[in-house]
């Protein structure tokens, strides 16, 4: 495969999927007191979309919240009035060079915890991918099905987004609910840093959240396939998957 500048030996037989599968009810993560998903059978006079009900055959309707339930990536249209910028539409590359690193949040002075680039730039040595996926210590499974809203989870240090740009980090994907402070007063710096946002607009980099990153896959470089719903929203779920790299 030859990605960007660079040809690689990838093994595709082992994908390795970093999203949270979403269900119905309440046994999925959700943030921004975002109600639950929910998957009800389409009902039309006689017909009722659930075998198990009697019909003929399963056909739901699906409603949840992208920036609310479980895995998701997000556009700079997440900040922008403008309801044509989706990233449906700004991310049209899906195969990206990728670091994993895991990285153990610090309480601030103001006792939030939060995560600092000087420990980012720490594990990786200063050396970036296009993509930057970032694993939070302690990793339990407990984040499959935790419940943010109201509990001022971790997230960026004010000034990381910049950092990511310096560096030309393009995708960032991190296990936590938002990059920002959950009440920071509409201001979502790292957002704004991030997509240099309303300046000049990175139009192809993309946030995705509440991934999960297993023990079993090691920090180091992978090639990320981020793969997306083709909906026309500033956010959709999303499935992140990951191969090892055999050669590069």
């Amino acid at each position: 495969m030859i990605l960007g500048d660079h040809r690689v030996l990838v093994d595709l037989n082992h994908p390795m999927d970093i999203s949270i599968p979403l269900q119905n009810g309440a046994d999925n993560p959700t943030c921004y007191f975002s109600d639950h998903p929910e998957f009800s059978p389409v009902v039309q006079g006689d017909f009722i979309g659930s075998v198990i009900k009697g019909g003929p055959c399963n056909h739901r309707r699906i409603s949840l919240a992208p920036h609310g339930n479980g895995t998701h990536t997000e556009c700079y249209g997440h900040l922008s009035p403008d309801p044509d910028i989706t990233i449906n539409k700004c991310l049209k590359n899906y195969h990206f060079m990728a670091t994993v690193v895991s990285v153990q949040p610090r309480e601030a002075g103001n006792g939030d915890l939060v995560l600092s680039w000087k420990d980012v730039e720490g594990v990786t040595g200063g050396q970036f991918t296009e993509a930057l996926i970032i694993r939070t210590l302690p990793n339990t499974t407990g984040k499959l099905t935790r419940q943010y809203s109201g509990t001022n989870p971790p997230y960026l240090e004010t000034g990381f987004g910049k950092q990511l740009v310096d560096h030309q980090v393009m995708h960032l994907l991190v296990d936590l609910p938002s990059i920002d402070k959950e009440v920071d007063n509409g201001e979502l710096l790292n957002h704004r840093d991030f997509w240099n946002y309303p300046h000049n607009p990175r139009a192809d980099c993309t946030i995705t959240e509440l991934i999960f990153v297993p023990d079993s896959i090691a920090d180091g470089k992978y090639l990320l396939n981020l793969q997306i719903s083709s909906i026309e929203s500033d956010a959709c779920p999303s499935k992140p998957v990951l191969y090892n790299l055999i050669a590069s």
